[in-house]
C-alpha cells in the first residue's frame, strides 16, 4: 500500500491525503457490503463512503458530541429506509480495520516508535469512538422503529374503531372482531374524546360484528357506558350476539341498566333519525 506522507503531517491531514487509499482499502475490507453501496445510496440517499470518511475524523479527533450526533442521523437513517444492519455493523467493523492499518502506516511512515503504554490509550480512545457510534446507532435505529410501530398500532386502532356522524348530534360506532383488553381501552379513550371534541349527545354502539367478549372486557365496556353517561351523551347498542348475552347474564349484570338496546343498528337509526 503505497501512502503519501509529508514531515509533520499530523493524523488528520495523513487520512485526507490518502483518501482514495483509504476507500480502497476499505472497499476490501467490506466484502459483503461495496456491492451494496450504490443501492443504498439510491434507497436512503446516503453515501457511505462520504460518511465513512466522516465517522473517522470525527473519531481520530475525539469529538464524541460529532459521533453521536452522526450515529443518531444515521440510526435514523437506516430504520426510515429498512436498510439490512448486518451490512451496516459489518461497514463499520470494517472502518475500524482500515483506521487501525492507516495508523500503524501514520506511525511507521513518521518512523515514530510508540511507547506501549501511549499505544494503549491510543487503543482505547479510537475502539471507544467507534463503539459509540455503533452504541448510538443501534439505539437510534431500535427507537424509530419503535416509535413507527407504536404510530402503525394506533392508526390499526383507530381504523378498527371508527366514530361515524350520523348528523350533528348523533353518531354510530360499529364494533368488528375480537376485543381485548387494549383495544378495550383504546375504545373508552377514543369515544369519550370524540364525545367532547364533536358533541355527541347520542352514541349508537353496534355490536353485531362482535361474536365474543370476555368477562373482563365486559365490566370495561360497562365502565365506557358509564363514562359516556357522564358525559352527558345517550349510550344506544344494538346487535347483541347471543354468546355475549350469555355471558352478560352469567356476570349478573345487565346493559340494559346502563344503556338503550336495540335489536338492530337499522332499527337504532330509523328509531332516532325518522320521525
Amino acid at each position: 500500500m503505497e501512502l503519501t506522507y509529508h514531515e509533520d503531517q499530523d493524523i488528520k491531514a495523513f487520512l485526507k491525503e490518502n483518501r482514495d487509499q483509504f476507500e480502497k482499502r476499505l472497499l476490501e475490507e467490506a466484502v459483503n457490503v461495496r456491492d451494496k453501496i450504490e443501492e443504498i445510496r439510491q434507497i436512503g440517499n446516503i453515501n457511505l463512503l462520504e460518511n465513512a470518511h466522516k465517522l473517522v475524523l470525527f473519531v481520530v479527533e475525539g469529538r464524541g458530541e460529532e459521533v453521536v450526533a452522526f450515529a443518531n442521523q444515521e440510526g435514523e437513517a437506516w430504520a426510515r429506509f429498512s436498510l439490512t444492519l448486518s451490512f451496516k455493523l459489518e461497514w463499520v467493523q470494517a472502518i475500524r480495520r482500515t483506521l487501525w492499518a492507516f495508523l500503524h502506516q501514520y506511525d511507521y511512515l513518521k518512523g515514530k516508535q510508540v511507547p506501549i503504554d501511549q499505544f494503549y490509550a491510543v487503543e482505547k480512545e479510537i475502539n471507544q469512538g467507534i463503539d459509540q457510534f455503533l452504541n448510538r446507532f443501534f439505539i437510534a435505529y431500535s427507537k424509530f422503529k419503535d416509535e413507527l410501530i407504536e404510530s402503525q398500532r394506533k392508526m390499526v386502532e383507530n381504523l378498527s374503531a371508527p366514530i361515524i356522524p350520523i348528523d350533528a348530534s348523533i353518531s354510530v360506532l360499529p364494533l368488528i372482531g375480537s376485543i381485548d383488553n387494549r383495544r378495550s381501552a383504546s375504545i373508552t379513550e377514543k369515544v369519550l374524546m370524540e364525545i367532547s371534541s364533536k358533541r355527541i349527545q347520542t352514541l349508537i354502539m353496534d355490536l353485531s360484528g362482535v361474536g365474543e367478549m370476555e368477562p373482563y372486557v365486559i365490566d370495561q365496556f360497562l365502565k365506557m357506558i358509564d363514562g359516556i353517561e357522564m358525559m352527558g351523551c345517550k349510550a344506544v347498542i344494538t346487535g347483541l350476539h347471543p354468546v355475549v348475552v350469555k355471558k352478560v347474564i352469567d356476570l349478573g349484570v345487565s346493559f340494559g341498566d346502563k344503556a338503550i338496546l336495540k335489536g338492530t343498528l337499522q332499527q337504532a337509526i330509523r328509531d332516532y333519525l325518522l320521525p
